[in-house]
């Protein structure tokens, strides 16, 4: 299911692209990104209000540090640098640069937080790279000015900020969601203030928090959902297909022409998504002692331990995981991040 969480989250994320044009017609860049945070925050919080969350974990102290950590460079650091850097630079180079962020996601997944990479992933990781800058590539190449090492740097932030949401993945993601959304809404909106000295149309916001509540609220839920299972590197490569699904969105919804960019890159991305749908990776690995509360059930192998009062399907609480040594088919998830000789 990881791999149809992140698709399914890059694809609502490329709506974006499309609704995004038509909105910014009507409302100013830092507008739009504060109503679509801000309808994201707004929109998971009242499911979290009605729904309840009981098969999912609540935050605990220790997780607070990643939480501070993912909002102050995802929600402050990382679309301040954006902002600025687009100030100095073409929006083409822009876009190029921004495809870094599953560079940097995968770098710091892999060498900071021991995921297991392998020579598949990284050729999957550099054909969406690829056929990212193959969508935005328009001839004029990149000039690594001030401009664009702000939006490098803005990349960086985005790659820090998916690194530490997937440390707490495994706790309740609408709650994580929303999180970020109001913290990135609310900050979004104070520059946006500032900036403008006024408030957007009315009707136009409406539209720009609907947006938010889908393509940023909805689709951050499901990112997290696939990072809990694939990790953050995979997941991030199977998210880094938005630019082309929102250039194909275009062509269906905008009339935009297919070009040779768009089909170069549609090609590279399914042969990504090829390589990476049929990775195995299975071996011997020891699982040290481990106690965690997160939102599971006792079909996966991993949970054998017992309940007074037994509880079907999935459901959370604390519970101790006891050493154990075996072979099977796994991905990088919050119990399988073991060192690789």
């Amino acid at each position: 299911m990881g791999y149809v969480f992140a698709v399914a989250a890059a694809l609502l994320f490329a709506v974006s692209v499309p609704a995004g044009k038509l909105l910014l017609a009507h409302l100013k860049p830092f507008e739009l990104s504060a109503l679509c945070y801000l309808g994201s925050g707004a929109g998971l919080l009242a499911w979290r209000l009605l729904a309840g969350g009981r098969s999912e974990a609540p935050l605990e102290r220790r997780d607070l540090p990643y939480v501070w950590g993912f909002v102050l460079a995802g929600g402050v650091s990382a679309p301040l640098l954006l902002f600025t850097g687009l100030n100095l630079t073409t929006s083409s180079s822009a876009s190029m640069l921004l495809n870094f962020e599953l560079v940097f996601t995968s770098l710091i997944a892999i060498m900071v937080f021991r995921e297991h990479g392998g020579a598949r992933f990284w050729a999957a990781a550099a054909l969406i790279t690829a056929g990212a800058c193959a969508l935005s590539w328009e001839g004029g190449g990149i000039v690594l000015g001030p401009g664009a090492l702000l939006v490098l740097a803005a990349s960086l932030a985005w790659g820090v900020d998916n690194n530490l949401t997937a440390r707490v993945s495994i706790k309740d993601p609408v709650t994580l969601a929303a999180i970020k959304g109001l913290a990135g809404g609310a900050i979004n909106g104070a520059m946006a203030l500032y900036l403008y000295g006024g408030l957007p149309p009315l009707k136009f916001a409406l539209a720009a928090l609907l947006l938010g509540v889908f393509s940023y609220g909805v689709s951050l839920v499901l990112f997290i959902l696939a990072m809990r299972g694939l990790g953050a590197s995979r997941a991030g490569a199977f998210f880094g297909a938005y630019p082309f699904m929102g250039a194909a969105l275009g062509v269906a919804a905008l009339g935009e022409p297919v070009t040779a960019r768009l089909l170069a890159g549609g090609a590279l991305m399914l042969a990504a998504f090829l390589a990476l749908a049929y990775e195995r990776h299975a071996h011997a690995h020891r699982h040290s002692p481990l106690e965690h509360d997160h939102s599971h059930d006792h079909g996966d192998g991993h949970h054998t331990h017992v309940h007074q009062d037994f509880s079907a399907g999935r459901h959370s609480h604390p519970h101790r995981h006891d050493p154990v040594e075996h072979t099977h088919p796994h991905l990088p998830d919050a119990h399988h991040r073991h060192g690789h000789i």
